[in-house]
């Protein structure tokens, strides 16, 4: 046993020492971007746009399933937006709650011919076509229930325009997000095949007539911490993958893709349970089994606000589905591991999602219990462990405090002194807990994916209207307490 636990924690040492010198070479590269994002920005060609009639128009997809507590918001919201030409497609999946009746009811839609739909991709039977001449931008198709991939698979269909937008039912953007993404689009329109936008967490932020007002950190301990990780991943994570063109994922809550393209490799792939990353995936192996030049890029500056879990188990669900997307989307392409023409993609993006996604639950998790192990058989010190436990903390705030520096210097959002006391004290909560919970949850997805368990679980809406009242409300005390302490 000691001689086992012994080569095991040397393994693990070393894989841990890996993703994280991995994790800390993608920091620095987006570090390094952000300043030519800047530079990019104060002399782009494309400063004002919002008028402008040379802007390609935009198709927004919205697939939708039981959302009728969020979809009204999420609309008007996108009715509003800072751009020229542009049409709102709602899908409705055949959602078995009120969803389609209150997009009826709100905008007074009545039945309508779909003009323009076309069979470019595969997806289930479109039932009706909802339109009211008072919204000429807005049309609600209502389909038979096939999921996400195939809702977005006919928004693809009833598209009229050569780009497309997908975001989610529950998301939120900020009325300049779809200008912003295009622009990048059109620095290089030959070449920008997909473009990613920036997805925040809405959570405890003032939010008025589909708008986040203020931003705030929520009260709630969960959604605070997926504040983090969110930061983390985009700002500190993909700003990077896009500046190598490495990027696996282009968020389903907010991207923009040439529709040409998506209908070169078929669509979304029906019955994945990763489709954001699926597509991109495709389109990677499309354009370099074809020698085509092209990006897949970020922009970090089109921000798109969504909800987070406030529920460890509805958290749990989401996580699970998340790692049996990504098994799912490394099995289904394990062949580009590797292989030159595959070049970032296959031999570091994939290898990263292996290594850092996939296998860092068993690491993470064994390797504790190996260290524990170390000390109860007396093979180390128990300060060994703490320092060890240490580094790993430290580490984890470097990488929050990296993803910070980030979005102040580059776009200077306010931040209160005491949310960033909190996110630098849930750093803390996250490597000493919260990390190890999201390490099996992934095992768990693991595990449903070994069974071919692909349910999506159970995720809970709360009304936009609920969550600005709640943020409102909690502000409200939060001042009052101050004051009472203050006097």
């Amino acid at each position: 046993m000691r001689s086992f636990l012994l080569n095991y924690g040397i393994i693990a040492t070393y894989l841990i020492i890996g993703s994280c010198f991995l994790y800390l070479f993608i920091l620095a590269v987006s570090h390094q971007k952000i300043v030519s994002i800047i530079k990019s920005a104060v002399h782009s060609r494309f400063r004002e746009l919002a008028g402008s009639e040379n802007v390609p128009p935009v198709s927004i997809l919205v697939p939708s399933y039981n959302e009728e507590l969020t979809i009204i918001e999420s609309v008007r919201s996108l009715m509003t937006l800072e751009f020229p030409v542009y049409e709102v497609i709602v899908i409705n999946d055949g959602s078995t709650d009120g969803t389609l009746q209150v997009l009826l009811d709100t905008f007074d839609l009545k039945p309508s011919r779909l003009s323009g739909f076309r069979a470019l991709v595969k997806s289930k039977t479109v039932n009706k076509a909802y339109r009211n001449p008072q919204y000429p931008r807005l049309v609600v198709i209502d389909k038979e229930n096939g999921g996400k991939a195939d809702a977005l698979n006919a928004g693809i269909n009833a598209s009229k325009y050569p780009l497309v937008a997908t975001i989610d039912a529950d998301s939120l953007l900020e009325k300049d997000a779809l200008i912003r993404l295009v622009k990048v689009y059109m620095e290089n329109p030959e070449q920008h095949i997909a473009v990613g936008g920036n997805v925040r967490i809405a959570n405890g932020s003032s939010i008025e007539d589909g708008r986040v007002r203020s931003v705030r950190l929520s009260h709630k301990w969960l959604p605070a911490i997926q504040y983090i990780e969110y930061m983390r991943a985009f700002l500190g994570g993909r700003i990077g993958w896009s500046a190598m063109n490495g990027l696996l994922i282009v968020s389903g809550a907010f991207g923009l893709f040439r529709k040409d393209y998506l209908v070169e490799v078929g669509g979304y792939e029906q019955d994945c349970p990763g489709e954001d990353m699926n597509i991109v995936i495709k389109l990677h192996k499309y354009m370099l089994d074809r020698k085509l030049p092209y990006r897949i890029v970020f922009c970090p500056d089109a921000v798109c606000w969504t909800q987070a879990p406030d529920t460890l188990r509805v958290l749990g669900a989401q996580r699970r589905r998340w790692i049996r997307g990504s098994l799912w989307n490394v099995s289904r392409f394990r062949a580009m591991l590797f292989i030159p023409k595959y070049k970032v993609i296959g031999w570091l993006s994939l290898p990263y999602t292996i290594l850092c996604e996939i296998l860092n639950p068993f690491v993470r998790l064994s390797g504790l219990a190996a260290l524990v192990g170390y000390v109860l058989l007396d093979m180390t010190q128990l300060p060994i462990l703490l320092i060890f436990l240490l580094v790993n903390l430290l580490i984890g705030l470097l990488f929050t405090c990296g993803a910070l520096l980030i979005e102040q210097f580059a776009f200077r959002r306010p931040i209160r002194t005491s949310d960033l006391v909190r996110i630098i004290g849930l750093s803390v909560v996250m490597a000493a807990g919260y990390d190890q919970i999201n390490a099996y949850w992934k095992l768990a997805g693991l595990w449903d994916y070994l069974r071919r368990n692909n349910a999506w679980g159970n995720m809970v809406r709360r009304s936009w209207q609920d969550e600005a009242a709640h943020a409102a409300e909690t502000s409200g005390s939060q001042k009052k307490a101050a004051k009472a302490h203050a006097l």
